[in-house]
C-alpha cells in the first residue's frame, strides 16, 4: 500500500467521479483506476461500487477513507513539527474568517503580524459560520475567526474579545430620542419589523436567541448576507436590528442608523464572544501559535480603545 493511493482513494470519494478525480489528482484516469485495482486485490476488499453514473464507497471504503485521512493528516502534521523542528523560516498560514467581522480586525492584525514575520504567506478564507467550522474541522483552515457557540465538536478555541451588541433603529424611529439616556429593553421590540442575516451566519442565531430570551419571535422582513445591508435597510426605515459594536464604528455614506445600548439581563449587557477556533487535536505550527499571539495583542488594545468609546 502507498501513500499516494490513499490520497486517491479520499479523491475519488470525494468527487464521486474518476475523471474528476483524475482531473484533480493531475494523472490520466486510467493510471487512477489501474492504482485503485491494485490497491482493492492488495488488500482484499471492494472499497467503490462502480456504475454508469455514479461512483459510492462501500462499507468497507468508508472505513478505508477514515483512516486514510488520519494517516495523512498525521503526515502533514508530522511535517509541520519538522519544519519548526528545523527552525524553517518560511511558511503557510490558512486563516478562515467571517467577512464583515474580518474586515474590521485583520486589518489591525495582518500589518503587525507581517512586519513581525515577513516570511510566513497568509491566506485567507472568507465564508459563512458553518461553512467556516466545517472547513476548520476538516483541517483546510489552520485557525478561524469565528464566534461562539460553536456547533463543531471537534473544535477548540481561544477568547478574543467580549463584544458588546447593540440595536439599530432609523432616525425618525422613536427609541432614537432616548439614544444617549437609556437602554433599551429587548422585550420592548416584539412588535418591531427585524432586518437579519440569512442562514448559516453566526449572527442571525444571536439575533434570534436574544428575542428568544425576552419572550417572543422576531417578525423577520428582509434578510441579508451582508451586516452593512441591515443596517442600512435600517437606516432607510426597513425595520431594526442588532449590530455587533465593531459594525457602528467605520460607516459612512447616506444610510446610517442610530445606535441604542441594549438594557442588561441576568447582570450583563447582551454581548457576542469572539474567538479563534482551530481542530482538537491539530498540530499547531510556530506560524499559528505567533498569529494568535499577535491577534491577541492586538485584540487587547482594541478592547481598552473600544471600553472608551459610545455607540
Amino acid at each position: 500500500m502507498e501513500f499516494r493511493q490513499l490520497q486517491y482513494v479520499i479523491q475519488i470519494a470525494a468527487e464521486k467521479n474518476f475523471s474528476r478525480a483524475a482531473e484533480k489528482l493531475h494523472i490520466a484516469q486510467p493510471s487512477l483506476s489501474q492504482q485503485l485495482s491494485k490497491l482493492e486485490k492488495e488488500i482484499g476488499v471492494l472499497l467503490f461500487r462502480r456504475s454508469t453514473n455514479s461512483v459510492e464507497l462501500t462499507h468497507a471504503g468508508a472505513a478505508f477513507v477514515e483512516q486514510a485521512q488520519k494517516i495523512i493528516d498525521a503526515a502533514e502534521q508530522l511535517k509541520l513539527a519538522m519544519a519548526d523542528i528545523s527552525n524553517m523560516r518560511k511558511g503557510k498560514l490558512v486563516v478562515g474568517s467571517l467577512p464583515i467581522t474580518g474586515s474590521h480586525i485583520l486589518p489591525l492584525v495582518l500589518p503587525v503580524f507581517a512586519r513581525k514575520y515577513p516570511n510566513i504567506e497568509i491566506a485567507l478564507v472568507e465564508d459563512t459560520t458553518n461553512n467556516l467550522e466545517a472547513l476548520t474541522s476538516a483541517g483546510k483552515t489552520d485557525l478561524s475567526l469565528l464566534t461562539l457557540p460553536l456547533l463543531e465538536q471537534s473544535l477548540t478555541y481561544q477568547t478574543l474579545i467580549q463584544e458588546e451588541i447593540c440595536l439599530a433603529v432609523p432616525h425618525s424611529h422613536p427609541l432614537a430620542e432616548i439614544a444617549n439616556r437609556l437602554p433599551v429593553d429587548v422585550s420592548s421590540l416584539k412588535d418591531e419589523p427585524f432586518i437579519v442575516l440569512k442562514r448559516g451566519q453566526g449572527f442571525r442565531q444571536i439575533t434570534l436567541d436574544l428575542c428568544e430570551e425576552a419572550g417572543f419571535s422576531p417578525r423577520v422582513v428582509f434578510e441579508s448576507s451582508n451586516i452593512e445591508t441591515v443596517q442600512s435597510l435600517v437606516a432607510a426605515g426597513m425595520g431594526v436590528g442588532f449590530v455587533p459594536h465593531m459594525m457602528t464604528r467605520s460607516q459612512s455614506g447616506d444610510f446610517i442608523p442610530a445606535y441604542l445600548r441594549l438594557a442588561s439581563r441576568n447582570g450583563s449587557a447582551p454581548s457576542r464572544t469572539l474567538v479563534i477556533a482551530s481542530r482538537k487535536g491539530r498540530y499547531l505550527s510556530k506560524a499559528a501559535e505567533a498569529f494568535i499571539a499577535t491577534l491577541m495583542d492586538v485584540m487587547k488594545e482594541y478592547e481598552t480603545d473600544r471600553l472608551g468609546g459610545n455607540p
